[in-house]
This record gives C-alpha cells, structure tokens and sequence, in this order.
C-alpha cells in the first residue's frame, strides 16, 4: 500500500520544528540581536527598529475620505546591525500608501517584538513584549541622491528579493522623517524618548 506524501511531509515538518526549538515564527533566535535592558529605553527602541525586517506603515487614505490606512510593508534602516535608526520603504504608486504620502506626508510606522520571536509566550499585546510607533512625515527620497543608493543598498541587504521587482512598477525609496517616538517596553505606560536622544544614541 502506498503512503500518502501528504502525511510523510506533514510528519517531517513536524519531527524538524521539535527538533530545533529556537525557530519561532520563521527567524532563527540566534540571529537576533540581544534584547537591551528595558530600563535603556533609547537601546530598545532602537533594537526594535534596527532587528524587524516588516511592520504597519500607515497614512492618511484619499480614496478613503482621509480614512487611516495601514498595509503591511518591509523596510530597513541600514545594514545588518548597523542602523540609522530612520526607516526606508521601497514602495510604487501602484499601491496606496506611496499614492497617500504623495498627498498628504503625515504618516506613523508600528513595529512589535513579537514577530522577533523574543517574547516567549506571552500576548503581543503584553507591556513586556515590546512595541514602538513613529510618527511623522513619509518622504519620497531623490532618485539619484546618495540617500537613496543608502536606502536601496539597506533595504536589499534585507530583502534581496526586491533586487528582481518589475521595473515597470517604478518602485522608489521612501523613508520616514520621525517626529515623534511611542514606546512600549515594560509596564507603567509609554516611555519618554525624543527623537534626538533616539537618533544620537550615546554609546
């Protein structure tokens, strides 16, 4: 009697996921950084943002009547373990978000601990399991500016995958110029943080 391919793939996806406890949510935990102290409020902000690979970027809709709108999207903000802290977007006006920030620049960035895998099993919603929010202004980044080939060169070192999107899709590197800074990382509410304290971290 034959066996089934299903039940045979089913089994060795199982016995490879309890043989290697450290996969969570498709990241390998050692290849994240050390979670800072969450008394170092600057360190864990900028943590979160240099060590997440995709968040909730969302802008003011205008076929929505001014509605928020939030799409998911990947971005960077620098090399591998050499952040900037300031999030690129490679985005195209096929998609509503760039449409949104060409009219109206006002824009927040959420990102979470949880997709890290670092917050064990508590809820994501949990003050432990860290989140940050940006707010501020998305900007699209001149094409030919030393900025852009920046953004392109962060975002690809992540996401080598948008190296091969559709040139006639004209994606474009979009970053987000931070205003204001919400950070969630232990109890007692959100943490004081301005955003010179978080873009000159002192080390």
């Amino acid at each position: 009697m034959g066996i089934n391919i299903f039940y045979v793939v089913s089994f060795v996806l199982f016995f490879m996921s309890s043989q290697n406890s450290t996969v969570v949510l498709g990241r390998s935990l050692t290849s994240i950084a050390k979670k800072p102290d969450p008394k170092d409020v600057v360190a864990t902000a900028r943590w979160l943002v240099s060590q997440n690979f995709w968040g909730v970027l969302n802008t003011i809709s205008i076929e929505l009547q001014g509605a928020p709108f939030g799409n998911v999207v990947s971005f960077s903000d620098g090399l591998p373990n050499k952040g900037k802290g300031i999030p690129y977007f490679y985005l195209t006006k096929l998609d509503p978000t760039a449409r949104n920030a060409l009219k109206d620049s006002r824009a927040s960035f959420t990102l979470s601990e949880y997709p890290l895998g670092t917050c064990g099993r508590i809820d994501p919603e949990n003050p432990a399991c860290s989140k940050i929010t940006l707010t501020g202004k998305l900007k699209l980044v001149h094409k030919k500016s030393k900025e852009a080939e920046f953004g392109r060169n962060a975002l690809f070192s992540k996401h080598s995958e948008m190296k091969g999107w559709p040139k006639d899709h004209h994606f474009k590197v979009y970053k987000l110029e931070i205003d204001n800074i919400f950070l969630i990382d232990w109890f007692g509410g959100p943490k004081p943080i301005s955003v010179e304290e978080y873009l000159q971290p002192k080390i």
